[in-house]
This record gives C-alpha cells, structure tokens and sequence, in this order.
C-alpha cells in the first residue's frame, strides 16, 4: 500500500508546512494553508528513460566543458525569435500567460504549425482533438509533423513521448495537468509546482524546449505558487486590449536574452499576424491637424517605434482639477505638470489633464517625456503642432531637456516613416554620427524653446 503524507500548502506563495498555521511565514498572508495528501512513492524512471545526455549526474571541472555554439530554433515566427532573444534554445523551459481569450493558444498552434522540419508535439488538456482541427483550418496552415494529444495525466503523456520522441514540446495548459505522485485535484498549488517540476527535469534531461501555457489571476499575475516563474528559464506575458485587434509579446524573464524586447501581432480571422512596423497601428492617421497631439520616437528593446501621444486639457468643471492617464504613468505625469508650472510659469494646477497613449500600449521610455509636455502645451494654447514633427528627449525636474541613448536609431525609424524634422536635446548632438539625414534635426535645451519653436 502506498505510504502517504498530509501537507500543507500556502495558496499564494506555495510554501511548504507540516501543520496548519494561520500566518504563513514565507509571504505573511493570513489562513491561506490548504490541506493536500501527498504521496512518497514516487516514479521518475519514467523520465530518466527519456534522457539523452550521458552522464548528466557526475561533476564535472568546469575547464573541462566543452563550449559548444549556442545553436537555436528557428520558430519560423519573427516577434516570437526577437522576445526570446534570436529563438527557441535547446533544452529550455518557457512559459507564456495571458488573459482568457487573449490569443495564448492561437499563437502556440500557429507556431507548432509553422514549424516544418521538427517533430512538434501539442498537448491539450482543455480542448478536444476537433476543436483544435478547427482552429487549424481557420489558421489555414497544414504541418504533417504536428501531432495532436488530448491528455491531463503527466504519466501517460510520458508515455506517448517515449513513442514519438518529439523535438519540440507544448503544454496547454499547466493547470490541466496533474500527476499521480499528489493526491490532489488539478490546478492546486502541489499539482502545479510538481507537474512543472517534471517537464522541468523532462527538459533539461532530453534537450527538448518545453513551453508551458499559463492562466493568470484577477489580479494579471500567473495562477500557482511564486516558484512555478523561478523553474522556468523564460516568462512571457501575452497581453493586449480587447477593443483593438492588436497582441503584445513582451518577456518579463529571460535567462537567455533580454527582457526589454516586444513581439506585435493582429488578431485576425485567420489568426495572428506578425506586426513588423509597429507605428502602423500606433499612429492614427488623420486629414487635418488637432490640438493635443505629438509624435514620440521611443524604443522597445532594440526596436525603434513612433507613437502617438495624445492630451486634453481643460478647465476644471469641479473644484478639485482631474489628472487621468492611459499607458503612461500617471506620477510622472504629475512630476511633468510641476515642472511646466514651476518652471515655464504655465497655470495648469486649475485645469483637467487626460493623457492618452494612441492604441492603448503602455510605455515607460523617458524619451516620450518631451512629446507629452508638447502635446499637453498643444492642447492648453488649443494651437496643433505640425504633423511632420516629432520628439525624442527627457524633461529633467528643472525644466532641462535631457538626452536619451540610441538617438540615432530613433532619428532613422522617424526618418525611414517620412518625418521632416525632430526635436532632440541638445546635449545629444556630442555623439551623434549620421552622415546627410534626409530629417531636419533640430536641439532644444529648455521648454522655453520647445514653446517658441513650436507656437512662435
């Protein structure tokens, strides 16, 4: 008979406790231990069979490891190659969260299809085979090497593995899984973290890239314990707003590449297309100029991108002035105010301000700081600024405008969608190498000249 073991577990951190205890002390939330029945006997020969590398569990010297090119995957996807860093890396262990009806499992398939060289094996836990075959057709994709499993039990989906022997590896979605070795329901905090545990070892043991979908809580953080984004070697949010057609990609970890690149794509009937000049649906498109509205150079990662900034202000309808704000951070926003009424003598403290990010992103670039104070002096002098301008600096606290880095690949992308001039600080001009830009770059150093430039 099998030995067993009751443990208790915290549902918001995972941590570990032989009894029950009200304050966990791991995270330090109240009554959040949950009793679960964990068995000791435990089969992972299962997954050891599986492994290809030849003693993997002796120690080794490290001057004696071999270096060998690190080689990736081509996923035959751009913003997906861009997010994880140049591809998909042997052996890693990547997880992708997301909305409900967000796209995660469009994008995966969509992915497992284009594929065409690998083997690619697709897990599902909450679909049927012909719910999936119809997502396929409407992707209008056929791959012979992708092959479809409906199944939720780690044991057997093991089983299958060792008859196929895959290249590539998809889950959907971790919280569907569970494992005979815990005496619990799916989705608990003890399935999730030993289910991960497994494709974990299963990963790094076979070389094959694992990725794992994710839910995620009210709260936009992944469902299951903290330690579930520390197992894995990449994080990727999929994110986007219901009301626009577009998805971002972005990675919040990444142990092989960087976390400030962005992947875009548009939702479309036959699935999602990769964006790859972003500023197409970043700025509106309009006959006449309006008040209120300037053209950032910002970038996401190493990606160069235009966006639109667009303000409102008004005078205030009640006693206390409304300051709102949509993909731009709403204190420095307040910071920026300060500084244009203690600075340059504006007398905004009385007015409402409503800022706006066109397309709905969210932006943190410093560099966007200099569009938004035009787009808000635009909007209070109800004069527009010229549709062929553009910005790209910093607004320091004392009303200096201060450089920002990769200047000229912010003045090349500006370039390359037919701007005519753009407004840069004038500390920026030192290192700036551009041999006959076809752009007119104009420096500024305070706001002052910003407004004289602008509005005469």
């Amino acid at each position: 008979m099998a030995k067993t073991k009751i443990v208790f577990f915290c549902q918001n951190c995972g941590a570990q406790s032989p009894k029950w205890i009200g304050r966990c002390p791991s995270c330090g939330e109240w009554n959040t231990y949950v009793e679960e029945v964990v068995h000791k006997e435990k089969d992972k020969d299962q997954i050891a069979k599986l492994s290809t590398k030849k003693d993997s569990g002796k120690p080794v010297p490290v001057n004696e490891i071999k270096e060998t090119k690190e080689n990736r995957i081509n996923t035959n996807n751009t913003e997906l190659n861009r997010v994880l860093g140049g591809g998909l890396v042997y052996g890693s262990l990547v997880l992708i969260g997301g909305e409900p009806g967000i796209g995660k499992s469009t994008l995966m398939l969509q992915i497992a299809l284009n594929i065409k060289n690998l083997r690619v094996l697709y897990v599902t836990g909450e679909e049927s085979h012909q719910q999936i075959k119809m997502r396929a057709e409407r992707i209008g994709i056929n791959n012979p090497n992708c092959y479809i499993l409906t199944e939720t039990s780690t044991q057997n989906i093991f089983r299958q593995i060792e008859k196929l022997t895959p290249d590539i590896l998809i889950i959907d979605s971790v919280q569907t899984l569970h494992t005979d070795i815990i005496d619990t329901s799916a989705g608990s905090i003890s399935q999730i973290r030993e289910c991960a545990s497994e494709m974990q070892r299963y990963s790094k043991l076979t070389d094959v890239p694992v990725f794992l979908i994710g839910h995620i809580t009210k709260e936009g953080s992944l469902a299951g314990p903290k330690l579930l984004e520390h197992m894995v070697d990449t994080v990727l949010q999929f994110e986007g707003d219901r009301n626009y057609g577009y998805r971002i990609l972005r990675a919040t970890k990444n142990r092989f590449g960087s976390t400030s690149e962005l992947g875009i794509y548009e939702m479309q009937d036959s699935g999602l297309r990769e964006v790859s000049n972003p500023s197409e649906i970043l700025i509106s498109q309009r006959d006449e100029n309006v008040s209120g509205v300037a053209i950032a150079a910002t970038l996401e990662g190493m990606r160069p991108m235009l966006i639109e900034v667009q303000a409102l202000v008004s005078s205030a309808a009640y006693g206390t002035p409304q300051r709102s704000s949509t993909g731009f951070d709403l204190r420095r926003l307040n910071m920026l105010l300060a500084v244009l009424e203690k600075r340059s003598g504006f007398r905004l403290s009385v007015k409402d301000v409503f800022l706006n990010i066109a397309g709905g992103i969210k932006v943190d670039d410093p560099a966007i700081d200099l569009a938004v104070i035009s787009a808000i002096l635009s909007s209070n002098e109800d004069l527009p600024i010229d549709q062929n301008i553009c910005f790209s600096a910093e607004v320091g606290l004392s009303g200096e405008i201060r450089p920002v880095n990769r200047i000229e690949r912010r003045i090349g992308e500006a370039e390359k969608l037919g701007f005519e001039q753009i407004l840069i600080s004038k500390y920026n001009k030192k290192g700036l190498n551009l041999k006959n830009p076809k752009i007119k770059i104009t420096t500024v150093r305070k706001i002052e000249e910003v407004f004289e430039l602008l509005f005469g």
